[in-house]
């Protein structure tokens, strides 16, 4: 919207607070709130603009009822993540008492707002917002209506609009896929989510391989992991558009609960054993986000589906696993299933549906949250331009990954460790664990130009933290969305200095 509304008595009007409090320049004009009350308020509450920072005014005659003077600093997109987030998560609390719409001007002091402010601002509210629950008590009233306020109405403006709220309503649907408790998602559970969603989109065609189509087509790994459990595995093909000259595929470790098998896991370990299907929930929105912009850029997401558990059927350590193109592994640890499930799918993604670039997103392991911690995620490529094109769009989408290294020079030593006296590799080769696994998969994905996105850290958040709340995050997903809207490139552009 290029104006802002008249204010009416359950708005909440928030008011961008710039470096050294500087107020917007629209506050002047038929002001809702009196700039001097505000600047007064301000100055009571020493909010001096500073990202996040947040003063409440109410406003006498209740048009507003309440006016959030939020600090959004120099206007960069981080700080606008924040300064929206803290907004909308106090206006929510203010929903409880009668609140029901958030008006978001977003031109500040410093600059209109453009198209990425519009897109980032859209996304952030929306996903700040984001509340799972599965309870008997009645939810609390929740905002009807966010609204925001650009003067800026080109079409591109537009355009970002409706990108950054495809995006939202995508990640929304990967966090609920993985909070949703294992006693509901199992892999048929989660296969039946992606086929109804997915399979309703134009352009979109969703095939399941169960049991027996796994084994007819030699998947021996997702067989294995999936042994154990009374809830069969399966893999769920997601093709939308027509694969032409370039094809990427991107495929997802779907372990819908992972109790480690017979290399048991802890009971604190086990807690977050739910959310281990977080890297297939990913593709799957970054495929639900294509499709719904009808991207030009075609894209299939393979995820392999399966529960780790424990009974008499459970494969053991000592088995050899025989996967997609005939390699083998000697599994000697039952905990290390994510690669093995993965290696199946990178396989069946270059031999059987013609990728041409593979990207694969996986909590994959313990180390890489040690290593980056909770909110950076780790990233392998064979390439340096497919590494520098995920890395830009990560850039877009505010996520934060680094590259780890993979070159011969750095991890040559390493090799030598995946070696098995029964089998091509094997599949617990030790420490540094997050770059022994990605070593494990490189074969799987041949002379394609590869990357592997290890979100063990950020998959998953323990609070809340601008657009991300508590619980699965749909990490990743942001920025597979954007690397395809850019074309899926795996070069770097050229740049030419004058």
């Amino acid at each position: 919207m290029a104006e802002l509304p008249e204010p009416a008595e359950d708005d909440v009007l928030v008011v961008p607070v710039g470096a050294q409090g500087a107020l917007p320049g629209w506050l002047g004009v038929a002001p809702p709130v009196d700039p001097d009350l505000l600047t007064g308020a301000l100055a009571d509450t020493g909010n001096g603009g500073r990202p996040g920072g947040l003063t409440a005014v109410p406003v006498p005659g209740r048009r507003p009822r309440t006016v959030l003077a939020v600090g959004v600093g120099d206007a960069t997109l981080p700080q606008l993540r924040s300064a929206v987030a803290v907004a909308v998560r106090r206006a929510q609390t203010l929903a409880e008492s009668g609140a029901r719409r958030l008006v978001l001007p977003l031109d500040t002091d410093v600059a209109p707002a453009g198209a990425d402010e519009v897109r980032t601002a859209v996304e952030t509210a929306l996903l700040a917002g984001y509340r799972f629950r599965d309870s008997s008590a009645p939810h609390p009233p929740r905002l009807a209506e966010v609204l925001v306020v650009a003067a800026d109405t080109d079409p591109a403006v537009r355009a970002a609009a409706r990108a950054g709220q495809v995006t939202a309503e995508s990640v929304a649907w990967a966090r609920d896929l993985v909070n949703t408790p294992s006693s509901t998602k199992d892999p048929a559970w989660l296969a039946d989510q992606a086929v109804a969603r997915l399979g309703a989109l134009p352009g979109v065609t969703v095939t399941v391989l169960g049991p027996a189509e796994l084994a007819a087509g030699g998947f021996g790994g997702v067989l294995a992991v999936g042994g154990g459990s009374a809830s069969p595995p399966c893999v769920v093909v997601a093709a939308y558009g027509a694969a032409g000259q370039g094809h990427p595929v991107l495929v997802g470790k779907g372990i819908t609960y992972d109790t480690g098998g017979l290399s048991i896991k802890t009971n604190a370990g086990l807690r977050d054993m739910k959310t281990d299907m977080a890297g297939a929930a990913a593709v799957l929105a970054a495929v639900d986000a294509a499709a719904r912009l009808q991207l030009p850029t075609p894209v299939t997401a393979v995820v392999a589906l399966a529960e780790n558990a424990v009974s008499g059927s459970a494969y053991r350590p000592a088995d050899v696993v025989r996967h997609v193109g005939g390699r083998t592994t000697e599994v000697r640890n039952t905990d290390a299933e994510g690669r093995l499930v993965l290696a199946d799918a990178l396989a069946h993604a270059r031999l059987a549906l013609g990728a041409t670039v593979l990207v694969d997103v996986a909590t994959l392991t313990g180390a890489m949250r040690t290593a980056l911690g909770a909110r950076t995620a780790g990233l392998y490529a064979t390439t340096d331009g497919l590494a520098g094109a995920l890395l830009t769009a990560a850039g877009h989408a505010g996520e934060s990954f680094w590259r780890m290294p993979l070159g011969e020079e750095h991890v040559g030593h390493l090799w030598a460790q995946l070696e098995s006296p029964v089998a091509d590799a094997n599949n617990a080769p030790g420490n540094p664990g997050s770059t022994t696994a990605a070593l494990f998969l490189q074969p799987f994905a041949g002379d394609l130009p590869w990357a592997h996105l290890d979100v063990a850290g950020p998959a998953r958040a323990g609070s809340d933290d601008a657009e991300v709340v508590k619980g699965g995050t749909g990490f990743a997903a942001p920025t597979l969305l954007r690397w395809l809207e850019a074309g899926a490139p795996t070069e770097q552009p050229e740049t030419t200095l004058d």
